[in-house]
């Protein structure tokens, strides 16, 4: 559909806004890709004021090993058949093969084996590939760029940093789990009742999650270490300690987070017509049915939207997992944390950059995975319909 010309922006309002447009996605893009390179760097590479040498690795190429040109071109190519696999391909297969009412555990495993696959591709098979097809292409097929994966070998292999990933894979899965059955259920009860019960209640729980995190978890941290104290009386010997424990920490983090996932669900239920409600209804469903069958699978979307609002919180708290965890069920964040904190010498501290970098890459694939439902979900919760 043609905008009538009148309608049209001047071409000096195009620029200006798409410059700052380019502008703001340079600075914010900048430090993530940065680090990014200087984690596969050999710290005199990573750390040098020539900011080619930190690009280029001559150091490391000469150490260690590097990508052709070759390889940095197959690399990109494969890059961009991924993201219109994740974008076009993947969201087909899913609503093909899930069987109904199960759509969003088909979404969790197709993102799961999408990220495995992703890695198996540019760790195991294009490696191999290349260094069959190098030898044959001649100067193409020279290494020109420094590239080492040993400090992320140092970070997962020799400091387990896989314990900690379990942690956090742990305690969001259980927040996201629970804040979605919890807020659907809420967010679907507010939304239609025209109470003004309803109305106060949501206004607690704006309130509620208005206050600072500090000020939550001061209350939480002297009863966390004197729980078993606390219980004894109750439980007995086997009262539990709750410090340390991660499921006492997804309660917290539930509890924190909880009023977030009830607005947010609570304006997508409220634009879909309670005529829908009326019409299960007439055809025989009690509440529960006709929320769990009508209202839900036209509320998908928004669920997602939710869900991964809820995993980016529990997924980047620092403040609740550093203070109610112990080292041993230490999450990603404050461990990484701690880890530039403790780091003196060149090489543990682009071991904990690259730490810093591997957390960042189960973010991308769920947006690259869930970009359509996203969208989808936040212009149904921003336009009324």
């Amino acid at each position: 559909m043609s905008v009538p010309k009148s309608l049209r922006p001047p071409l000096r309002l195009k620029v200006l806004s798409n410059g700052f447009l380019t502008l703001w996605c340079i600075i914010a893009a900048f430090p993530i890709v940065w680090i990014t390179i200087m984690s596969f760097k050999t710290p005199f590479d990573a750390f040098s004021a020539n900011p080619l040498n930190v690009i280029l690795g001559p150091d490391t190429l000469n150490k260690v090993d590097g990508l052709s040109l070759a390889e940095i071109a197959v690399g990109i190519a494969l890059a961009w058949l991924l993201v219109l696999t994740a974008r076009n391909w993947l969201p087909r297969q899913v609503v093909h093969y899930t069987p109904p009412g199960m759509i969003g555990f088909g979404w969790l495993v197709a993102a799961l084996v999408f990220g495995i696959v992703t890695l198996i591709l540019y760790m195991s098979v294009l490696p191999g590939v290349m260094g069959f097809v190098n030898p044959l292409l001649g100067p193409l097929g020279h290494d020109v760029l420094g590239l080492t994966t040993e400090h992320y070998q140092a970070v997962w292999v020799d400091r387990n940093f896989t314990r900690n990933f379990g942690n956090s894979m742990l305690v969001t899965a259980g927040v996201v789990a629970i804040s979605l059955t919890i807020g659907t259920l809420a967010g679907y009860g507010l939304a239609r009742s025209g109470t003004d019960l309803a109305f106060w209640l949501l206004i607690i729980a704006l309130i509620f999650r208005a206050l600072p995190h500090s000020v939550l978890v001061a209350g939480y941290l002297p009863v966390f270490i004197k729980s078993s104290e606390i219980l004894r009386p109750i439980m007995g010997d086997a009262a539990p300690t709750l410090y340390g424990q991660p499921w006492a920490v997804i309660v917290v983090l539930v509890s924190i987070n909880q009023p977030f996932t009830i607005w947010m669900l609570r304006s997508f239920f409220h634009n879909i017509p309670a005529e829908l409600d009326e019409a299960a209804r007439v055809d025989g469903c009690s509440h529960f049915q006709a929320f769990r069958r009508v209202i839900m699978p036209v509320m998908w979307p928004g669920v997602i939207t939710a869900g991964l609002f809820s995993f980016l919180l529990a997924y980047n708290d620092f403040l609740v997992t550093s203070l109610l965890l112990d080292g041993q069920n230490m999450t990603m964040v404050p461990a990484i944390a701690g880890m530039f904190n403790r780091e003196t010498t060149a090489s543990d501290e682009v071991q904990a950059i690259a730490a810093a970098v591997s957390i960042t890459a189960p973010l991308f694939v769920l947006v690259l995975v869930f970009q359509r439902q996203i969208v989808s979900g936040l212009t149904a919760g921003a336009v009324k319909g």
